[in-house]
């Protein structure tokens, strides 16, 4: 059996998982939330401090246990065996409201989405 690998064929690591901001979305930084709306839906979603660092991080190239384990852990004192499971919950509950995009390799984007706009100040 053949290990999967990456767009560049590199074998990608078991059980990783990547998420990129999906191209459908606007997104706008309200103080700690970030306020997501998707067309296909007319729906506005409204991400907490947690959520919103994770989906900032969104790149389609890091994988989620890396940004767990740089930004969520160290920014919010948590730990990576918890923080991981919550992210997972997370990422496929998003994914399947079109916010974000899971796959097991990394995820190739042409013109990967911009990080939200901030609030005027």
């Amino acid at each position: 059996m053949s290990s999967p690998s990456t767009p560049a064929g590199r074998p990608s690591a078991p059980g990783k998982r990547y998420v990129a901001r999906s191209k459908q979305v606007a997104a706008r930084r309200l103080g700690d939330e970030v306020m997501i709306m998707v067309g296909s839906e007319a729906t506005v979603y409204t991400l907490n401090e947690v959520a919103a660092a994770i989906w900032e991080e969104a790149d389609g190239v890091t994988p989620l246990d890396e940004i767990v384990q740089q930004r969520i852990c160290r920014e919010f004192d948590v730990a990576p065996a918890a923080a991981l499971e919550d992210a997972l919950a997370l990422v496929e509950e998003l994914a399947g409201h079109g916010v974000l995009i899971v796959s097991d390799t990394p995820i190739a984007q042409n013109n990967p989405p911009a990080a939200p706009e901030k609030e005027p100040g």
